[in-house]
């Protein structure tokens, strides 16, 4: 655990996007309790999220959850000692309602507010676990938005390695499986059905792993997905479960070697032998063998978040909020919410420890 000289009781809110997420931290006993409700159910019929009723829910779901989530650590409103909130990047709608319910409760509760970035949270959710990776270290964020291997000398000191050119590979995950006809949310989904599928049957390109560098781009996969789809088809436009498996396979395959690969390069370039992968991506089954499997060859120090932070929550929120907040930085009597904030940008922790 983070050492902190003050004891802080810190309530973190997550509404970036489609799962609301309230927990409470404290500095010195860790993590008190976390809640986290999911508009899955609500955005399926849709395939996919629609903003306007993700805003909609988080404003009624938040204020309960937070009411579970302080009951859950047997504390009240008037044990917090200051407010976390995700502030970008994400839906604008889906921030301002996180924005406004923590700013909004800090200013009534005379305790300071804190706006954290989506993405700091997510690579500073394998702190939560025991043991802490030491920095510095090499994080692989990769989630449905995002994909970009960022070098990690202190929080707020990070340099982006690599990121994507285009779709993000859980993007590139959810729009391959709605091509195979699955479910929406589509990432867990294709991973089910590749675990049916055979080795060997497809052959994807690992794009941009040709060439030095550690970009990423994932869009000339989801086009090569649909090119061999079509190309299975009968004359009835009909393709067999077992195609659709192995379509599915060699996608996943090609994905996660990518990945690999440009972790291997981040790795050696940089001579860090510490990596972190995190996001909601970082729960695939087939990225975590595989990058074991590194780990063991290269000597690497590897950590991933337990599973229920992979995905977006508001336990990490809550850990990165009470890192800043215990270092005095807090945000003016503002709501306000960045839809687009690069992570580079953030300050260092600066002032008292």
């Amino acid at each position: 655990m983070t050492d902190f000289s003050t004891r802080l009781r810190v309530l973190g809110l997550e509404t970036s996007c489609d799962e609301t997420g309230v927990a409470v931290y404290d500095t010195v006993s860790g993590l008190l309790a976390h809640k986290l409700y999911s508009q899955t159910q609500i955005h399926a019929r849709y395939g996919g999220v629609v903003p306007e009723l993700a805003s909609r829910d988080h404003i009624r779901k938040t204020l309960p959850l937070i009411r579970q989530t302080l009951a859950d650590a047997s504390l009240s409103l008037a044990d917090i000692d200051g407010i976390a909130y995700t502030a970008g990047p994400g839906l604008i709608g889906a921030l301002m309602v996180g924005a406004g319910i923590g700013r909004a409760l800090a200013w009534s509760l005379g305790i300071p507010a804190v706006a954290v970035h989506h993405m700091e949270g997510h690579l500073l959710a394998p702190m939560l676990e025991d043991p802490q990776p030491a920095f510095p270290f090499v994080a692989l964020l990769v989630s449905g938005g995002h994909t970009m291997l960022v070098q990690v000398d202190a929080v707020g000191h990070y340099r982006i390695l690599g990121e994507s050119v285009d779709d993000a590979v859980g993007e590139a995950f959810d729009k391959t499986a709605k091509l195979l006809g699955l479910p929406y949310p589509g990432g867990p989904e294709l991973a089910r059905l590749a675990a049916k599928g055979r080795a060997g049957v497809y052959r994807f390109p690992r794009p941009m792993t040709n060439r030095p560098g550690l970009d990423f781009s994932y869009s000339g996969l989801k086009t090569f997905a649909l090119n061999t789809l079509r190309e299975a088809e009968s004359e009835e436009g009909r393709v067999s479960e077992q195609t659709r498996a192995d379509i599915a396979f060699a996608f996943q395959e090609a994905a996660v070697d990518s990945l690999v690969i440009k972790c291997r390069r981040a790795v050696e370039q940089t001579g860090i032998r510490t990596l972190v992968i995190a996001g909601g991506v970082s729960a695939n089954a087939c990225l975590r063998s595989a990058l074991h499997d590194l780990a063991r060859q290269q000597a690497i120090a590897l950590y991933f978040p337990r599973l229920e932070f992979c995905t977006d929550n508001g336990a990490m929120i809550a850990y990165a909020g009470s890192l800043r907040l215990a270092h005095g930085q807090s945000e003016e009597a503002v709501i306000s919410a960045q839809p687009r904030w690069q992570l580079d940008s953030l300050p260092p922790l600066t002032g008292k420890s």
